[in-house]
């Protein structure tokens, strides 16, 4: 398993554990709002890795067109 995929992997096992705890409200008020801002940070990291997953397929699938096409 990649570094990456490793990271977007343990980032939304996070993620769900967060949504259980706020969802079942196993979370005291006053921690919501961390759990709330890690919630943001960890969306974030998963959307880059998303967004350069997709750009390196881009990629990929481009070098592999040229190549058919060269």
């Amino acid at each position: 398993m990649s570094v990456e995929n490793f990271e977007y992997k343990s980032s939304m096992d996070r993620l769900e554990t967060i949504l259980e705890q706020i969802d079942n409200s196993e979370m005291e008020i006053d921690e919501l709002a961390s759990a709330v801002q890690e919630a943001t940070e960890l969306l974030k990291k998963c959307r880059r890795i998303l967004v350069d997953t997709e750009k390196n397929v881009q990629e990929a699938l481009a070098n592999l067109e040229e190549d058919a096409n060269g």
